[in-house]
């Protein structure tokens, strides 16, 4: 499996007080454990877990995923902004790896 890969859409500019919609999407096979290889062995294991975004340090969202979640997990969800400042999205994969995007907004 190649290592997966985050892809994150936030408006690069945008006025004080404004809801923005933030999308994100990660490449990951999120294999939940369950299905067999074609020897007959059990494949293992392997999802993103939880997943996160903050804005200047302050929490917007976060969730925990489960095995039965699709393959390539997409979020789409809105920010009020009121400063300039830096988004992070973090995934967090089953084996401990994390994978991180950071996005600037300006803000009017």
């Amino acid at each position: 499996m190649a290592t997966p890969k985050p892809r994150v859409k936030v408006p690069k500019a945008a006025n004080a007080g404004e809801v923005i919609v933030l999308k994100t999407l990660i490449s990951h096979d999120m294999e939940s454990g369950q299905r067999k290889d074609k020897e007959g062995k059990v494949i293992p294991r392997k999802i993103i877990k939880k997943f996160s975004c903050e804005f200047n340090g302050a929490p917007v969202f976060s969730c925990d995923m489960e095995p039965a979640i699709s393959a390539n997990p997409y979020f789409e969800f809105t920010a009020k902004v009121n400063e300039s400042g830096t988004f992070k999205f973090t995934w967090v994969d089953d084996d401990g790896s994390v994978y991180t995007d950071e996005q600037k907004i300006e803000v009017k």
